[in-house]
């Protein structure tokens, strides 16, 4: 098998069928994210090809330093999956505009409330998430799904942990609010 190393400095170097394993390796987990956003295989699979695309254009610029390369395409695949979704729906209240992330309630008990193993609550959980801005809606994606420390999730989402720390904080309140009233 194949290092990253190896791979990067393939494609790099425009060795024939070193961008293929590239996908074979790596396409499934940003499909996978990308999909989860847009709701449609269709723009799933278009996006995830323009990851790819830019990924083998910009290939030069990666530092494995600053994150693995497979979180350096999820960066990639998050910033065309919010453009899109920014272009499909334009129009989102963030959380920062709602009132509700004022609530007083502590975080053990946000846990508690919304990992409740009910299926209907799951199901509503799910459905709220769903109306939550594309970028909340990634950060709990990248955080929940697909397990990602804040700092993984920090660098594709080009921000702070501590920040994203807080508003992982803030969105869990507002479905808390939501699914309680």
């Amino acid at each position: 098998m194949k290092t990253d190393e190896q791979i990067i400095d393939a494609v790099m170097h425009g060795r024939s069928g070193w961008q293929d394993q590239m996908v074979v390796r790596y396409g499934q987990e940003v499909f996978s994210m990308v999909a989860r956003q847009v709701g449609d295989v269709m723009d799933a699979e278009e996006l995830t090809q323009d990851t790819f695309l830019r990924a083998f254009r910009y290939i030069s610029s990666y530092d494995p330093a600053k994150a693995s390369l497979s979180t350096w395409l999820c960066r990639i695949a998050y910033r065309l999956t919010i453009d899109f979704l920014r272009r499909k729906h334009p129009i989102t209240l963030s959380i920062e505009d709602s009132e509700v992330w004022q609530t007083d309630i502590s975080d053990e008990q946000l846990e508690a409330d919304l990992s409740s193993g009910k299926e209907e609550r799951i199901c509503k959980l799910e459905m709220l998430m769903d109306h939550l801005p594309p970028d909340e809606q990634l950060l709990l994606t990248l955080y929940y799904y697909e397990n990602r420390s804040l700092e993984e999730c920090s660098f594709i989402m080009d921000s702070n942990p501590r920040t994203l720390a807080k508003r992982l904080y803030r969105i869990r309140k507002k479905l808390h609010k939501q699914l309680t009233s």
